[in-house]
This record gives structure tokens, C-alpha cells and sequence, in this order.
């Protein structure tokens, strides 16, 4: 199966929070998307990663992604080294996505950090024909980081105005991470009503600043081309 777009996140929810409505949006539109998690976020405070491969599961369903892949790299212990890198050129070269999104490349979390440079180099290698997988040689046009726990200044950001909803329920799905006035859970930063509300009032927020009802920023490694300034909104 061929990808147009591949989301990887460090954890599973990551890409949901990160990019969730701009890959329901290209669902919509008839772009296959996969998402790839490098880990199953066995160290969370809250749940378990049993529990979080059901979760992952049902977003991926509400997403209407085409496959979701975990490679269970070692949840805040894993490394940009090339162990790790040839574990994700296998993927890059399985699925051939023209786009790679991934995560933040500065955030609270040390994984996402971590993951974020770990991708971008994998990215590149994975065009590197002397690398050997058994695969053919395949590097994305472009990869682009979503935007997480800080307020990054984005180099691009996606109209995903009638998507927001569909983000906040394939967040929801992980019943075991997100707000739950009934959870006996230990209270972690992204387990309060406000951090579940600030999905949507940080879309609407950079949706105001661009003149759309909800937006997604990313940055981007490279400069953005357009063919024509009429691309713009």
C-alpha cells in the first residue's frame, strides 16, 4: 500500500493531538493516510499500554486512517541511533508517503523532541540507495512537524475548519490519558478539562489569526513553495 501521507508520533495520541483534524481533513479528500507511533507509551502515569493499543485503535478507526503501526521502541528511553533509524526507513520505504508528519521539534516532553529528529533523519536516509532493507530507496517530498504542548510559531498552517470535531473525538478515545471526572487515575498536565477544551480553543484561536474557523500550524524544515500566490488563502 502506497501512503500519500504518513503521521508519526512519539506516543500513541500524539499524532491525534498534533495533527488530527488536518488527517481527517485529507481523509475526506481521498489522500490515503497511515500513522506510524514509535512507541506504546508504556510509561504513561495513567492506563497501560494494552489499554492504549485499544485506544489507538479506535482513533485510528474515527480518522478513517488506512493503517496505523507501532514499532514499540522503548517508551522515553529510545535514541536516534541507527538501530532506531533503520526501523523507521523500513517503514518509510514500505508505505512510500510523498508527506511525513512528526512530532514537535521543541516540547515539554523529551520524547517528542527526540522523536521528532529521529524521524527527520530517517526521512532523509531512507533515500540513500546504499542503505540496505531489501526495499527500494524512497525519501518524502516533504516533512513537516505538528505543533504541541508550546505555542511554536508555524511556517504553515492548514485550514481544518469542520474537522475540529472529529479530532476531539479521536482524542477522546484515549479515555484512559484525557479529562474523566469519574477516573481514580493520578492527575497528570494533560488530564484537566482545560487541556481537553484547549484542542479546540487553540485551533479557533490560530483559525482567528489566518481568518478560518480552525487552523493547524506545522513547521517546516525547508521553505514552502507554492505555484501561485492564488494557492493562498
Amino acid at each position: 500500500m502506497k501512503l500519500d501521507i504518513l503521521a508519526i508520533g512519539a506516543h500513541p495520541d500524539d499524532v491525534e493531538l498534533g495533527c488530527g483534524a488536518t488527517i481527517a481533513k485529507e481523509v475526506a479528500q481521498g489522500k490515503t493516510v497511515g500513522i506510524l507511533d514509535l512507541t506504546r507509551g508504556e510509561l504513561g502515569t495513567r492506563g497501560s499500554a494494552e489499554l492504549r493499543d485499544k485506544e489507538s485503535a479506535r482513533a485510528a478507526e474515527i480518522l478513517g486512517v488506512a493503517v496505523r503501526e507501532n514499532l514499540a521502541f522503548a517508551d522515553g528511553f529510545f535514541v536516534n541511533d541507527k538501530e532506531h533509524q533503520l526501523e523507521i526507513i523500513k517503514i518509510i520505504r514500505k508505505y512510500r508517503p510523498e508527506v511525513v508528519l512528526c512530532n514537535a521539534v521543541d516540547d515539554r516532553h523529551i520524547d517528542h523532541g527526540k522523536g521528532s529528529k529521529l524521524t527527520s533523519d530517517a526521512c532523509f536516509l531512507s533515500g540513500l540507495v546504499k542503505i540496505e532493507t531489501g526495499q527500494e530507496a524512497w525519501r518524502p517530498k516533504q516533512v513537516y512537524h505538528y505543533i504541541q504542548w508550546k505555542n511554536l510559531e508555524p511556517d504553515v498552517v492548514v485550514d481544518v475548519s469542520g474537522f475540529i470535531h472529529m479530532k476531539v473525538e479521536a482524542v477522546s478515545a484515549y479515555t484512559s490519558q484525557f479529562f474523566d471526572p469519574h477516573s481514580k487515575e493520578p492527575e497528570t498536565p494533560i488530564s484537566s478539562r482545560n487541556f481537553l477544551d484547549s484542542i479546540t480553543y487553540r485551533a479557533r484561536d490560530l483559525g482567528r489569526i489566518v481568518g478560518v474557523d480552525h487552523a493547524e500550524g506545522f513547521t517546516a524544515e525547508r521553505h514552502v513553495a507554492v505555484r501561485s500566490l492564488q494557492d493562498l488563502i
